[in-house]
């Protein structure tokens, strides 16, 4: 699943949720992008982490998301 096919996935998470959870989309065709691929170690896109409140990761998924896992880590996060 390419970034474009996840992007109605995403979007769909993000407006379940808007009023507890950040999504950020990064460009890996930028400067700043690149560098922030690599401090995650994200070599193939698209890439899907989540991080708690504290920062830490919770939740990766390289190549396609599965919503139901993000919601269900997001309610337990309540």
């Amino acid at each position: 699943m390419g970034c474009t096919l996840a992007k109605p996935i995403v979007d769909g998470i993000e407006n379940e949720f808007q009023d507890r959870l950040l999504v950020l989309r990064i460009n890996i065709q930028t400067a700043d992008g690149k560098e922030l691929a690599r401090q995650y170690n994200s070599l193939v896109t698209p890439t899907f982490i989540l991080f708690d409140e504290q920062g830490q990761e919770i939740y990766r998924s390289i190549g396609q998301i599965d919503p139901q896992a993000v919601r269900d880590l997001v309610a337990g996060s309540q």
